[in-house]
């Protein structure tokens, strides 16, 4: 009888892996939170700052604002405070285009680019994003530049045992002469050396194509998503789960875009101040996106 109750069993539960794998393989993420969305707080009291997100639930940080170290501290304390409140540190953004203006010389460019790989090294992370562009390399012969420029540090990185990303804002899908700048970073990087990191809210804000249409023109590749919502009247940033952008139909594009870790995000627009945005927020994505 055991026998028979267990090949029934077996039976029942191959039908379900068949019918319905994505309910079994479900994917799960650390909640992870991009630092710049707290930074008038972590000016004031850096330790504190990161007891409380531990203390909404975050699991992990990006990390901003890289000058040979983090937050004004030694990488190495940095660490050490993210290890006393059970944080992790899988990204962080790095300030690359700064090497593009300001006559920097490519030898300025790999130094920096060096002290990166070091400072994410001693965070542990896996992936340094390239977050911005001056408003100087937003054309479209610019972007070709970056393209270019993306390739030959995404090299770099990777022989320094890391993963570079390039995260967008919306001036990539402002048309010029009938192209976009995003098409260019897309189709003139390598995918193997340079990975993307979406932000959900301005590609929600400025481009003609949803996040989904964009994850089928190169699967796999978007390996980081921002968390950020958009308020209903005004279109200017919101707490999660308080705005218009319905995140439960991306999600189930998690495996097709090939993301390994998403973050919260929220620039401004905090009512009534940063902590309880992020707080709500964390509320939000781990009740509903995360259940």
């Amino acid at each position: 009888m055991d026998r028979r109750i267990f090949i029934k069993q077996t039976s029942m539960l191959a039908s379900v892996t068949l019918m319905q794998p994505a309910l079994l393989f479900k994917e799960k993420f650390r909640l992870g939170l991009q630092l710049y969305s707290i930074r008038e707080a972590i000016a004031k009291d850096v330790r504190s700052t990161m007891k409380q997100i531990a203390g909404y639930g975050y699991k992990e940080v990006e990390t901003y604002g890289f000058n040979n170290g983090y937050w004004g501290l030694d990488a190495k304390v940095a660490k050490k405070i993210l290890d006393d409140n059970n944080l992790t540190s899988s990204s962080g953004h790095y300030d690359l285009d700064k090497y593009l203006v300001n006559n920097s010389t490519e030898d300025d460019l790999k130094r920096y680019v060096d002290e990166c790989i070091e400072g994410a090294h001693t965070l542990k992370q896996d992936y340094i994003v390239w977050p911005w562009l001056h408003p100087s390399l937003r054309g479209i012969e610019k972007f070709k530049l970056v393209a270019a420029t993306l390739n030959k540090i995404g090299e770099q990185i990777k022989k320094g045992g890391l993963q570079l990303a390039y995260h967008n804002h919306d001036f990539e899908f402002t048309e010029q002469d009938g192209q976009i700048g995003y098409d260019i970073i897309l189709n003139e990087t390598d995918a193997s050396l340079v990975k993307l990191q979406m932000d959900l809210y301005w590609v929600s804000y400025a481009s003609k194509l949803k996040p989904h249409e964009w994850f089928v023109k190169q699967p796999g590749r978007y390996v980081m998503w921002h968390l950020k919502d958009m308020d209903k009247v005004t279109r200017d940033y919101e707490v999660m789960g308080e705005g218009s952008i319905d995140f439960t139909t991306i999600m189930p594009d998690a495996k097709l875009a090939g993301v390994k870790h998403m973050f919260v995000e929220q620039g401004g627009n905090f009512k009534p101040d940063a902590l309880s945005c992020v707080a709500r927020s964390a509320k939000y994505v781990q009740q509903v996106l995360f259940k």
